[in-house]
């Protein structure tokens, strides 16, 4: 049987991120997408200048509604951008229509700081959120903001980067997936830190690429998804997201299209389909 997933996210016209692509890599890995747009947009926020925003919220009240009425099914319901905290208490009433896997992507910001749109009304509604969810997976900025944690001024040790998943955890969801940090003693790679419900608490690391392309945490949250329904464990998906993201940004670099554009995910959705392995993926317990 085919999965369903309930995908509330913001739909972009110019750039690949959010529901373009969440769509194309869940329906790639075998998985109908439902989406449920959170906002409109007219391009991403990095690189295409003023942008047109659009809020869904009544609309999002509406066909969840319709859903409800309908009686439908869904094996997940996964979120990403949220416009304002009525929309998180959106999300959490999906969560509870539609029992199954409930995955949290909670956009916050990035590179040490919050996303200009993002308040501290905002944070609070996302916390709440994350501790309805079985797994979240923040950016390192993102983690730091929800759980009151300095930003690193640097790479972190293993003991600091424990000590981030478990207050992660602390906010109630089940398991936590962080991406985007560095550790010390591995210069030059980038590190997903996960921890699952079993307690064990690893770091994956993976060749850095020095460039910062926009909708990578939705393609990796999109993939981990992907392999979480079909059944893969916490750490095996989260090998498995890191290495296509890792695929899919050092393919992009030797093609030379503009970074705001964001990866050229068409191009390797056969890849995808085909499926994944992250076996060859640098394993570190925390």
């Amino acid at each position: 049987m085919v999965s369903k997933v309930l995908a509330l996210h913001d739909m972009v016209c110019l750039g690949r991120c959010s529901l373009t692509v969440v769509i194309p890599a869940l329906s790639a890995q075998g998985m109908k997408v439902c989406p449920l747009p959170t906002a409109l947009l007219s391009s991403d926020t990095g690189g295409f200048g003023p942008v047109y925003v659009r809020e869904l919220t009544a609309e999002m009240e509406g066909i969840l509604a319709k859903l409800q009425a309908l009686e439908e099914r869904f094996d997940a319901v996964y979120s990403g951008y949220l416009g304002s905290p009525a929309q998180a208490a959106l999300v959490r009433r999906a969560m509870e229509l539609f029992p199954g896997l409930r995955v949290v992507d909670p956009v916050l910001g990035d590179q040490g700081r919050l996303y200009q749109s993002v308040d501290e009304g905002m944070v609070q509604a996302m916390e709440h959120l994350c501790s309805q969810a079985d797994v979240i997976t923040p950016n390192l900025t993102e983690a730091c903001f929800l759980t009151g944690t300095p930003m690193p001024q640097g790479p972190m040790d293993p003991l600091q980067a424990h000590r981030l998943l478990q207050d992660l955890l602390r906010l109630g969801c089940r398991a936590a997936v962080v991406t985007s940090a560095h550790l010390q003693g591995r210069e030059g790679r980038l590190a997903t830190l996960v921890q699952g419900a079993d307690g064990e608490a690893v770091a994956l690391c993976t060749q850095q690429l020095h460039a910062h392309f926009p909708g990578t945490g939705d393609l990796f949250a999109s993939v981990l998804v992907g392999a979480l329904l079909k059944g893969k464990d916490l750490q095996e998906a989260a090998a498995e997201a890191s290495a296509f993201v890792a695929r899919s940004i050092a393919y992009t670099l030797e093609r030379g299209t503009p970074v705001r554009e964001g990866v050229l995910l068409e191009e390797l959705l056969g890849e995808l389909a085909g499926g994944l392995s992250g076996a060859g993926m640098e394993r570190l317990p925390l």
